[in-house]
């Protein structure tokens, strides 16, 4: 398995090869027609399997397709996985909807990517997705398959992809992590029933009052002759 060190001088040689071929396929192309992410402003980091993400998700949204609705969010996404939506209008718009239902549909998309495992969200001021968590599409996408909602042929191109970018680890942190997540329950499953045996104390321990009759002073001065222990009312 590439490490990642290796995947960085892997995507190193691929940009150096790259610029090989275009000067023989394409020499002299101007500078100025073209779009460089060291040179230009503008970019954005997503993950190479998000094509196949968006397949994914299309395939299991048939008629009310949520992929590109993913896209969107990874392209406004801060080079970090969390973000504000503080206009969901501007979102519905990049997405391809228009008209007075516009972010209606756009929030019905989200919450098919809530529910097929890509994001999750919390509400606020613009409502219930005004906070927005990115999820790893590539857990997602394993996550589908193994509840079988995924294609074959598709899953294997995902798994082809993720050796061609060095990207299985992420396979095998989620099952990691699916393994810590069981082991933490299996211990408070087993400190549960203990808890359980722990007898109880008496309902009306706490309220039963003791004393001597006629008096505790009393009691030490004539040697314990002639009086009695009162428990509740009752002597004994």
């Amino acid at each position: 398995m590439a490490t990642q060190k290796q995947s960085r001088n892997r995507r190193l040689n691929m940009a150096e090869r790259a610029k090989q071929q275009m000067e023989i396929q394409f020499p002299g192309h101007p500078d100025a027609l073209l779009w460089h992410r060291k040179l230009n402003d503008g970019y954005s980091t997503i993950p190479r399997t998000l094509p196949l993400a968006m397949q994914a998700i299309d395939a299991r949204s048939k008629g009310q397709p949520a992929g590109h609705t993913l896209l969107c969010l990874w392209i406004r996404a801060p080079d970090h996985p969390f973000l504000t939506i503080e206009a969901p209008a501007t979102f519905a718009a990049e997405t391809g909807f228009d008209g007075e239902r516009a972010v209606d549909t756009w929030r019905r998309r989200m919450r098919t990517l809530r529910d097929l495992g890509f994001i999750e969200a919390k509400k606020g001021p613009t409502g219930d997705f005004h906070y927005v968590l990115l999820l790893n599409p590539n857990v997602g996408i394993e996550k589908l398959w193994r509840a079988d909602k995924v294609q074959t042929v598709l899953y294997g191109r995902f798994r082809d992809r993720l050796i061609d970018i060095g990207a299985q680890s992420d396979i095998t942190d989620y099952d990691d992590y699916l393994e810590d997540r069981k082991k933490a329950e299996a211990k408070v499953a087993t400190k549960a029933p203990k808890a359980a045996k722990r007898p109880a104390a008496s309902a009306d321990a706490s309220t039963k009052t003791a004393y001597f009759s006629p008096s505790w002073t009393a009691f030490q001065v004539d040697g314990g002759r002639d009086f009695n222990v009162v428990v509740d009312g009752v002597s004994v």
